[in-house]
């Protein structure tokens, strides 16, 4: 029996929970009183609940203690207390997965769901379709089917939710049944009729007409169910969406008859659906929106949040469709509900003026400690959205970001600020010096290791760029002081970034890195010693590869690389240019502010896709003596449309000398083998195809791969820009489509494909530099070149940017690819490595009069890069 405990027990946190110290053991010997005779009800149900409970906390029944237990509950079927049998119903479905021979009670179970107690009829149908395996589901069908269209609600709903459930095992069984679900869909029940269209609708939701025609029937007679109403509704946002159908789909019309539904529930998920339908205008949105402002001033505080919360997404897109809702949000503001007034205010922030930010700023501020993190985070989203929205606000929301900073708060809603802070940085120069004072003042005491980290990062990244960085020297030595070892690793770093770039700190940086030297922590050490060597020497060019830019290539393709070099020892030094270059955006991530935990953990890092081409390639013989891949191409090229007999996809791979193209072929065709399949390709300009690697056999439906290998242009080496024609060639034999046996011999026969292009961009692999003077003074000018061009079918420059960056497929740095409004000059910097693994940096400066004017200066160590970027752009 349970003790009953009165209030002052349960405030005092006194047996709170009565199973908390429940033993496995003890349970499963208590559990023998479900032989005794007379049953006990009230006893056996209490110990059925513990079994459940120590089930449902993941304690692990063994299968002959879950199958001795089961077998003993079985025999609590004789009695007729109601609650016990429901308990039994409960353990079943939860013991149907663990216990042995669970099917023995399938007969009692059938009792139930065909007998005259109501109560007992829904549950047992629930728990015989848990434990009913596809063989035995045949001999239920007949109860299944006439459960489903039951005169007792709860029956019927029970079969039908039961019968959503074998769809995933017995899918040709359960769509016998769809007659009796339609007939239930009509049901005056809500739930019935909701369970039933819900089956409907995953038996035929692959069948797109289907699902259209059930749309259209709803649209036509109507529902009674509400919760059906919400289904049809994402049934067909769904569609929409797969299909990118037209706002004059028949579709979008039901969607929006159910904006004027007599239920709540409806109007609102008609309105949050069409919300979310990509590619929506202002004025597709506008009924959604007037039903969403009409809910904001419902009595009901559900509405409401629903209303305002929907309203802030929209507003993220479309804030000049919400602008009409503003004197409604305005009413919100004062919501005795802080998560109502908060998404109210930043809804506001995001459609309201320039001028009503301070007032609703100081709004926000009188209830900040009262909302929880997660809408403190949804404040801090809006105000990264204003900064960008005016500029000239960045001092106020500086300061509110602050005094947020400083308050209590979990991990998110601190990481939220300092992006905020981050991204303000870096879109306002004229605020880098006041964010940057507030970060140093917020690792003072920050508790969260990541965000240390990365403030650290950016200090030794901004910090030598101000007017006074030694100011900022004091707050990174404390964090070698005070903190473990990850940020005081981090610190180290910062630290030597100073020192590679300013002349006059740079004796007072090596004393703190002498000091560091003797660091208890072996990354510490190593760190300082490495940085302390590179600075001694007092070389631009080793502290911008060593320090401030660092290494492009991919660290687990550098950790593979040198196991394989000690694997197969060599007199030859290991090679750095035969390693993977990191992609552009593993690069920004590989900084200091990666946790060091994470570097020390010997788990096995997954092979990137170019060092699985790698592999693949080297397997072939024909390509053994090309050297390491220096890159593939990122995404395939289609040669077919989807819907021909053959289906061909490139891929391209280049080498320091040659490019392999590889062909991915499909043969569609079930009454055709394809043999010896090959791709012959004609260069425009002085390629040279040098052999093809044929598919031996493409059947049909299974993909083939067969290769052509080029070599690169000897003669005009800059001549790197190609088209290529190419026809597939292979010999066809007809073949039985049931078995797949060929025939006869087969004929030879060709198949034109898509002409394929090769860009300037298949030969340069994107880099990241952090700092790119350093980089540029780094590589030096000895093959500096500049030409000015005239793009005279651009007319702005943020079409330029994008198209010299897409054009070269180099990186640009230090965000030099965002164009300031109201500007007609810009100068872009880009940065990427040659084939070869030579570095090749681009200053492009840009002028816009009527059309615009670039002037391009290429700088690398090698002649034939800077060649090839300026032949390339003329």
């Amino acid at each position: 029996m349970l003790k009953k405990f009165d209030k002052k027990d349960e405030e005092s946190g006194g047996g709170s929970n009565p199973f908390q110290h429940l033993e496995k053991s003890a349970v499963l010997q208590e559990a023998r009183v479900f032989n005794e005779t007379p049953i006990n009800p009230r006893k056996c149900a209490h110990i059925l609940t513990k079994i459940l409970y120590l089930i449902n906390q993941g304690e692990h029944l063994g299968t002959t203690e879950a199958t001795e237990a089961f077998f003993a509950m079985t025999k609590l079927f004789q009695s007729n207390d109601p609650t016990l049998r429901r308990m039994c119903y409960l353990t079943i479905k939860e013991m149907s997965c663990i216990a042995e021979d669970v099917i023995i009670v399938t007969s009692s179970l059938t009792k139930d769901m065909t007998g005259k107690e109501d109560n007992y009829r829904g549950p047992a149908v629930r728990a015989l379709c848990q434990i009913t395996d596809s063989t035995m589901l045949q001999a239920i069908e007949r109860y299944m089917k006439q459960a489903i269209v039951d005169k007792v609600p709860s029956v019927s709903s029970s079969a039908l939710v039961s019968s959503l459930h074998l769809l995933k095992c017995s899918f040709d069984v359960v769509k016998r049944w769809v007659n009796e679900a339609q007939e239930a869909a009509s049901s005056d029940n809500i739930m019935v009729q909701y369970h039933a269209l819900g089956l409907l609708y995953h038996v035929r939701k692959n069948d797109r007409l289907a699902v259209n025609k059930m749309i259209g029937k709803v649209t036509r007679h109507g529902l009674k169910s509400p919760f059906a109403y919400c289904m049809m509704i994402r049934v067909a946002s769904k569609q929409l969406e797969e299909e990118d159908g037209s706002r004059d789909s028949p579709l979008f019309d039901f969607i929006e008859s159910c904006l004027r539904n007599k239920h709540e529930m409806v109007v609102y998920e008609a309105a949050s659906a069409i919300v979310n339908l990509p590619g929506c205008s202002a004025k597709e949105l506008a009924p959604a929106v007037s039903v969403l402002q009409l809910f904001c001033s419902s009595p009901k505080a559900a509405l409401r949040y629903a209303a305002v919360r929907t309203l802030n997404k929209v507003a993220m897109k479309h804030p000049s469709a919400v602008t009409a809702c503003n004197l409604d949000l305005e009413n919100l503001v004062t919501d005795s509900n802080r998560s109502i007034a908060t998404l109210a205010i930043t809804t506001l922030l995001k459609t309201g003026s320039e001028s009503s930010i301070d007032r609703l700023m100081k709004q926000i501020s009188s209830f900040m400690s009262e909302i929880s993190d997660e809408f403190k985070v949804v404040v801090v989203q809006a105000i990264s959205a204003l900064c960008q929205k005016y500029p000239r606000k960045h001092a106020v929301l500086m300061n509110f970001l602050f005094t947020m900073l400083r308050e209590e708060g979990g991990f998110e809603y601190k990481r939220a600020i300092v992006d905020c802070i981050i991204s303000i940085i870096e879109e306002n120069s004229e605020s880098k010096e006041t964010g940057l004072s507030h970060l140093c003042e917020f690792i003072e005491d920050c508790e969260f290791t990541v965000l240390a980290t990365r403030i650290l990062h950016l200090l030794g990244q901004e910090g030598p760029k101000t007017t006074n960085p030694s100011k900022y020297i004091r707050f990174i030595y404390n964090r070698v002081v005070l903190e473990h070892e990850e940020v005081r690793a981090g610190a180290v770093s910062a630290l030597a970034k100073f020192g590679a770039q300013n002349e006059e700190m740079l004796p007072s940086i090596l004393v703190l890195l002498k000091r560091c030297v003797m660091d208890d922590d072996n990354e510490v050490r190593d760190r300082a010693t490495f940085y302390l060597n590179v600075l001694e020497q007092k070389q631009k060019a080793l502290n911008a590869g060593y320090i401030l830019n660092g290494l492009t290539v991919s660290i687990p393709g550098l950790e593979r690389a040198l196991q394989q070099y000690t694997l197969e020892p060599s007199e030859k030094p290991f090679d750095l240019k035969s390693v993977p270059l990191a992609t552009a955006p593993m690069a920004e991530q590989r900084t200091e502010s990666t946790p060091i935990t994470a570097v020390k953990q010997p788990e096995k890092v997954a092979a990137t896709r170019q060092e699985i081409f790698q592999e693949q390639l080297a397997a072939v013989p024909e390509f053994r003596g090309l050297g390491p891949l220096f890159k593939s191409s990122p995404e395939p090229v289609a040669l077919t449309e989807s819907e021909t007999e053959y289906v061909i996809r490139c891929t391209k791979h280049t080498f320091t000398d040659h490019m392999v193209f590889q062909f991915d072929c499909t043969n569609t065709l079930n009454d055709q083998t394809l043999e010896n399949v090959t791709v012959q390709m004609e260069p425009t300009e002085a390629y040279e195809v040098l052999c093809y690697v044929p598919a031996r056999s493409l059947p049909y439906n299974q993909p083939g791969t067969c290769y052509t290998l080029v070599a690169l242009p000897k003669e005009d080496p800059t001549a790197v820009a190609c088209t290529f024609s190419c026809m597939m060639k292979f010999t066809v034999k007809d073949c039985d489509p049931t078995t797949g046996e060929t025939d006869d011999e087969g004929y030879e026969d060709e198949y034109v494909l898509e002409d394929l292009e090769v860009t300037v961009a298949d030969h340069i692999q994107k880099v990241m530099k952090l700092n790119f003077e350093a980089a540029w003074d780094e590589v030096g000018d000895e093959f500096e070149k500049e030409e000015t061009f005239t793009l005279s079918t651009i007319k702005t420059l943020e079409e330029a940017v994008g198209n010299i960056v897409k054009f070269l497929g180099m990186h640009p740095c230090e965000r030099s690819d965002k164009v300031p409004d109201n500007k007609n000059t810009h100068t872009l910097l880009l940065a990427g490595v040659f084939r070869g693994g030579h570095d090749i940096l681009v200053r492009a400066r840009l002028l816009l009069l009527d059309t615009v004017t670039m002037q391009v200066t290429a700088r690398s160590l090698e002649e034939l890069p800077v060649d090839i970027i300026l032949a390339s752009v003329g």
